[in-house]
């Protein structure tokens, strides 16, 4: 039975029963990283499918009055940006709950609000059914979208770590990045096969919708997966030692504030790639190319190929270099692309196909290993809340904005000016890393 307090029911009580149950029988690595690959999945699966969206149906949909195609996705990429000011919110909501009423509460609550957010979008009226309601309900679904995956935030890529081999943490901090590549192309796979398959009046009308229906079944399946994880005895030994512990987030800000701002500007180049190699080519393409839709949204699947191979291979460059040396020649690397890509995109079909498999082979050996970074300076008992928060405020910092500031600034400025975006994501991780390891060496 699960435990009453003042607050009301809590399911601390069950998970510690599920705990003894299970207590002779210790989870594997590799069930560990199954369950942590699953969940991430179906996080980015969610936010991947609003994207695509964001290009492929929204600004005809719901923005139809805009006076052109650009101006309508440019409104479509600012209530894309919502979910990230959201997400900081849900994670400081989401922690009550999970210090109040246990982990397995608070994950069931924020899965079932991100696949039902989701899914409500599927059933959206277009504009010119209900007028301006239609923006105010995307934009609801949207924040609730951002707001449910603050508190998806589970402890078990800390759990997965902190239960790997000392030589092979680079290798064990990778495994839960390849949700990111996985999820993106199962949703340009669904996308990509309504769009070479239907009309553009059955796509427009139906044919959209039916991937964001699916997320809600995945993200069932995502929670069950998790909360397997979470009843183990290795997961209850950590959150008794106060590793996996919820934290109000005022005593972080007061013991981590300067730890949660280096944090947050880290993984900053890689979080400045993410979406521009994902959702910036293809909106694009859809304005400026002349390459079917369906067709280039195969190659982003092939690029999504290319990225899981690149995070497992940032693995096992990590565990030889170390994951700071990592992320600082990445940040270089990502530095020189933004010189080349823009001139990739500028060259026709071929070079923004280049741009994507390319972009998304340097995006995998910077993101295989961002996350992993944030949370080394956290203490025993702010680990958990620490990185949760500081990873909310580097994707709000490094990728929130991306696709509508890309895309504003290329169509006004030039494509050279997306170069510049991904040169300051550069310069921001070299600086955090340089800064980080200062403060190491005077403490």
């Amino acid at each position: 039975m699960a435990t009453t307090s003042h607050y009301g029911p809590s399911s601390s009580s069950l998970e510690r029963d599920a705990r003894r149950i299970h207590d002779d029988k210790p989870v594997s690595p590799g069930s560990i990283a199954i369950g942590v690959v699953i969940g991430r999945m179906s996080e980015f699966f969610d936010f991947f499918v609003y994207g695509l969206a964001s290009v492929l149906v929204f600004p005809q949909l719901i923005f139809p009055f805009a006076p052109d195609r650009l101006t309508g996705t440019l409104y479509s990429f600012a209530i894309f940006s919502l979910a990230f000011l959201a997400r900081p919110v849900g994670s400081v909501v989401f922690m009550t709950i999970d210090r109040l009423y246990g982990r397995g509460t608070k994950l069931t609550i924020a899965l079932f609000l991100l696949g039902g957010s989701t899914a409500s979008i599927a059933f959206l009226p277009g504009y010119d059914e209900i007028g301006v309601w239609s923006i105010a309900l995307l934009a609801l679904f949207r924040l609730g979208q951002g707001f449910a995956l603050g508190g998806a935030w589970d402890g078990l890529a800390s759990l997965l770590a902190l239960n790997a081999p000392a030589k092979h943490r680079g290798w064990y901090a990778m495994i839960p990045q390849l949700g990111a590549p996985i999820g993106f192309a199962l949703a340009s796979t669904l996308f990509g096969y309504f769009v070479a398959n239907l009309s553009s009046e059955d796509f427009l009308s139906w044919g959209w919708r039916y991937p964001f229906f699916v997320a809600f079944a995945i993200n069932v399946v995502a929670l069950f997966a998790r909360l397997r994880l979470v009843m183990t005895k290795e997961f209850g030994t950590l959150l008794e030692q106060h590793e996996l512990e919820a934290a109000p987030i005022l005593d972080v800000l007061r013991v981590h504030g300067r730890d949660i701002l280096i944090g947050a500007f880290v993984p900053l180049a890689s979080f400045a790639m993410f979406h521009l190699v994902t959702i910036f080519p293809l909106g694009w393409m859809s304005l400026y190319g002349n390459q079917p839709i369906g067709a280039f949204m195969v190659v982003q699947v092939i690029g999504a190929a290319v990225g899981i191979v690149t995070i497992i291979a940032s693995g096992l460059i990590a565990d030889r270099i170390g994951r700071r040396a990592q992320l600082a020649i990445c940040a270089v690397i990502i530095a020189v692309f933004s010189f080349i890509g823009p001139s990739l995109i500028a060259s026709g079909n071929s070079g923004h196909d280049a741009f994507v498999i390319i972009g998304f082979g340097v995006l995998g050996l910077s993101f295989g290993q961002a996350t992993g970074s944030i949370s080394s300076r956290f203490g025993r008992g702010y680990r958990y809340t620490g990185a949760a928060f500081t990873s909310d405020l580097a994707w709000l910092i490094g990728a929130g904005f991306a696709p509508l500031v890309a895309l504003s600034l290329s169509s006004r400025f030039g494509l050279t000016f997306v170069g510049y975006y991904l040169l300051s994501g550069a310069i921001c991780t070299l600086a955090a890393l340089a800064f980080s390891r200062a403060l190491e060496q005077r403490e």
